[in-house]
């Protein structure tokens, strides 16, 4: 064989192999963008007081996925949750699905992705989701709100002595009944008590007069019967 023909020949087989190599990876490129069940991936969570299940599509391909959500009973679908498309990134896409979920409840996510009129994948999530033991708080669940700083101010209790209650001050009450006692400044005046003789003189004069009559009348008798006597004696 010539110089060329072997030149040729080897430059054959540098082009095969330099031409598998490249479908080989371009081969590897397409199984690394296609979208398969491993890029999805699902949890259940709280947002605020409402559970929400939540859905994560990593497929770097972008290929729309419908992903339908379903609650399990004993291995059985018992009611359809609900059913959205997502289109995946390398970050990851996320969609959201609203449902009150009961603490250890079992839900299975269903993945269909189609690529031309080429099903790509249509499969559950592997395991199925559940949820988790403690549900989401509700509003009855928040705590009750600390004291504020002025009522553990005023709960706290107060360096000075607080007064008894034997030594309060009278209640208007009290005052209204100790009114009633009479008290030692109470005497009645000098011009009361000259009213009260004056009204008691007034009252006494006839008995007085008529007094003073009977003492004239025993006395004038006293003395006519000794008159009478010293006569009779006298003759």
């Amino acid at each position: 064989m010539s110089l060329s023909h072997r030149n040729a020949a080897r430059s054959v087989r540098f082009l095969g192999v330099t031409a598998a190599s490249a479908a080989l990876a371009l081969s590897a490129a397409g199984s690394a963008l296609a979208c398969e069940i491993g890029d999805f991936s699902a949890a259940a969570g709280c947002d605020g007081t409402k559970g929400v299940i939540t859905v994560t599509d990593k497929d770097a391909s972008g290929v729309p996925a419908l992903v339908t959500v379903f609650l399990e009973n004993n291995g059985a679908d018992l009611r359809q949750v609900g059913e959205q498309t997502v289109e995946g990134s390398k970050k990851g896409a996320v969609i959201t699905f609203a449902e009150d979920w009961a603490p250890n409840a079992v839900y299975r996510i269903h993945i269909k992705a189609t690529k031309k009129e080429k099903v790509l994948v249509d499969e559950d999530i592997a395991g199925n989701l559940t949820t988790p033991a403690e549900a989401c708080k509700t509003d009855d669940d928040t705590t009750s709100p600390s004291p504020s700083a002025s009522e553990s101010e005023s709960q706290a209790p107060s360096s000075t002595p607080s007064t008894p209650a034997d030594t309060a001050a009278p209640s208007p009450s009290d005052s209204s009944d100790d009114s009633t006692v009479p008290s030692a400044n109470n005497a009645p005046s000098p011009a009361a008590q000259e009213s009260n003789l004056a009204e008691t003189g007034a009252s006494n004069t006839g008995l007085i007069a008529g007094i003073a009559a009977l003492f004239v009348v025993i006395g004038g008798g006293a003395v006519f019967f000794g008159m009478r006597r010293r006569g009779s004696s006298n003759r």
